[in-house]
C-alpha cells in the first residue's frame, strides 16, 4: 500500500507523486526564469528576474497547494497575497528607475499559479501554459514589429471580424425557413464568417510575406480568396510584358490548384461522406496541376518579380462576404428547385451554371444536400462539373487578357485539369 501524504475524499497524494510533481514545478520555474534572465541580460536590465527567483515562485505555489491540505485553506491565500505584495514592491522600485513594464512581474505571479497546478496534478495543462508563456515572452520584439506594421484600417478590420464572430454569429437562429426549407441563418452566417475570415487571412499573408517572395507565392496566397481575380491580374501583366508569361502562368495555375483544396475544405466541413468520395479525384487533379505549375516554374529560369501591388486591397471585405452569403442562398434555392423539378440532370445543369461565377457556394450547397435529397455519386459529379466550369471561365479570361505565351501555358495546364475531371465524371457515370 502506498504511503499517502494526503488522503482525503477529494484529493490524495503519495510520496512518489509528490516528488514527480515537485520536479515538474521546479522545471516550470526554471524554464520561465531562464527566458526572463536571458531577456534581462540582452536588454541590460537589472530588475526583478532570474532563474532562481522564478524557481522560488513556482516552489512557493507548490508549497501553498500542499499547505492548503495540511493546515488550512486560508494559508494558500496568505502566501499568494504575500507574493503579490512583494511583487508590487519590486515593481515600484523598478518603476522608479524608469522601467514601467509589468511583464516580468505578471510572469512571476503566473509561475506561482503554475506551481500550484503542478501540485494538484494538472501536469499537462501546466506544461502547455508554460510553453505558451515562454513563446509569448520570447516574441517581444517580433510582436512589436508586427503591431508597428498594422495600420488603423487593419485594426478596425480585425475588430469588425471579432464583432462578427463573437457578437453576431452566435446569436443567429439555427432554424430553417423559406422555400424547400433549406435556408438557415446560422449556416448562412457561418458561410459569411468563413469567407470573410479566409479573405482576412489572405490579406495578412500577403502583407507580411509580400509579393517580393515571388509571383508563385502571390498566386498561392491570392488563390486562397479568388483564383479568378489572380487570373485576371496576371493575365494582364503577361500582356504588358510578355517576358513574364511563364511566371504569370505559374501564379494562375497555382491559384487554380488552391481552388481544388478549397473545394475539399468545404466538403470536409459540411459533409464527410462527400469529402471521402470526392477527395481522391480532386487530390489527383490538384497534384497534376501543381506538378505542371512547378514544371513551368523550373523551366522559366529567370525568377522575374514584377512590381505589382497586392491583389487584395481590403483587409476585411464584409460587403463581398455578404454578397457571397446571398449568392449562397440563391444557389441553394436554385439547386433545390432543380433537384425537385428536373431531377438529376437539373442539379448538374445548376452546378455548371453556378461554377461560372463561383465554385465555393455551389460546393457548400451540394454538400449540404448530399445524403438527404442527393446521392453521393451525383454530388461528386456536380462538384466536378462546377470545378470544370469555373476552370473554363478562368481559361477564357486568360485567353482574352493574356499574352500568346500565357495562352499556351494555360492550355497545357488546364488540359490536365479537364482530363482528370472528365475521366472522373465518366467513372461515376459508368459506376
Amino acid at each position: 500500500m502506498e504511503n499517502l501524504i494526503i488522503d482525503q475524499d477529494s484529493f490524495s497524494l503519495s510520496q512518489w507523486d509528490l516528488l514527480i510533481r515537485l520536479l515538474v514545478a521546479i522545471g516550470i520555474g526554471a524554464v520561465i526564469g531562464l527566458e526572463r534572465q536571458y531577456s534581462a541580460m540582452k536588454e541590460n536590465s537589472h530588475g526583478y528576474s532570474g532563474i532562481r527567483t522564478f524557481i522560488f515562485h513556482s516552489l512557493l505555489g507548490f508549497i501553498a497547494g500542499l499547505f492548503y491540505f495540511l493546515f488550512a485553506p486560508w494559508v494558500y491565500g496568505v502566501l499568494f497575497l504575500g507574493l503579490v505584495i512583494m511583487t508590487a514592491v519590486s515593481y515600484w522600485q523598478t518603476a522608479m528607475q524608469g522601467d514601467r513594464g509589468l511583464t516580468t512581474e505578471i510572469s512571476g505571479i503566473l509561475t506561482f499559479v503554475l506551481g500550484s497546478m503542478a501540485f494538484y496534478g494538472l501536469i499537462e495543462v501546466s506544461l502547455m501554459i508554460t510553453v505558451l508563456v515562454v513563446v509569448v515572452l520570447s516574441s517581444k520584439f517580433r510582436l512589436k514589429s508586427i503591431v508597428g506594421a498594422i495600420t488603423a484600417d487593419e485594426l478596425y478590420a480585425f475588430i469588425r471580424f471579432v464583432v462578427l464572430a463573437l457578437l453576431i454569429f452566435p446569436f443567429l437562429p439555427n432554424e430553417t425557413f423559406g422555400p424547400y426549407e433549406v435556408l438557415n441563418p446560422r449556416e448562412i452566417g457561418w458561410v459569411v464568417l468563413l469567407t470573410s475570415g479566409l479573405g482576412f487571412i489572405g490579406y495578412i499573408l500577403t502583407k507580411f510575406l509580400g509579393n517580393n517572395q515571388g509571383i508563385l507565392l502571390s498566386g498561392i496566397v491570392g488563390g486562397l480568396v479568388s483564383s479568378t481575380a489572380v487570373t485576371w491580374v496576371f493575365a494582364q501583366k503577361s500582356k504588358e510584358n510578355p517576358s513574364l508569361s511563364g511566371s504569370c502562368a505559374t501564379a494562375i495555375l497555382a491559384a487554380s490548384s488552391i481552388m481544388f483544396i478549397r473545394v475539399l475544405i468545404w466538403t470536409f466541413l459540411f459533409n464527410q461522406d462527400l469529402f471521402i468520395s470526392v477527395s481522391v479525384p480532386l487530390v489527383l487533379i490538384f497534384i497534376a496541376t501543381l506538378g505542371f505549375t512547378f514544371f513551368i516554374f523550373q523551366k522559366d529560369k529567370k525568377t522575374i518579380r514584377p512590381d505589382t501591388e497586392s491583389t487584395l486591397k481590403k483587409p476585411l471585405d464584409l460587403k463581398s462576404a455578404l454578397v457571397f452569403g446571398f449568392l449562397y442562398m440563391g444557389i441553394l434555392l436554385a439547386v433545390s428547385y432543380a433537384n425537385e423539378n428536373l431531377g438529376e440532370s437539373g442539379i448538374l445543369i445548376s452546378s455548371a451554371i453556378a461554377g461560372i461565377s463561383d465554385i465555393d457556394a455551389i460546393t457548400i450547397s451540394v454538400s449540404k444536400l448530399t445524403g438527404t435529397s442527393l446521392e453521393v455519386s451525383i454530388s461528386v459529379i456536380a462538384v466536378l462539373i462546377a470545378s470544370l466550369s469555373n476552370t473554363l471561365v478562368k481559361f477564357g479570361i486568360g485567353w482574352y487578357a493574356g499574352s500568346p505565351a500565357l495562352r499556351s501555358h494555360l492550355l497545357k495546364g488546364y488540359s490536365v485539369s479537364f482530363l482528370g475531371g472528365l475521366l472522373t465524371i465518366l467513372y461515376f457515370i459508368i459506376l
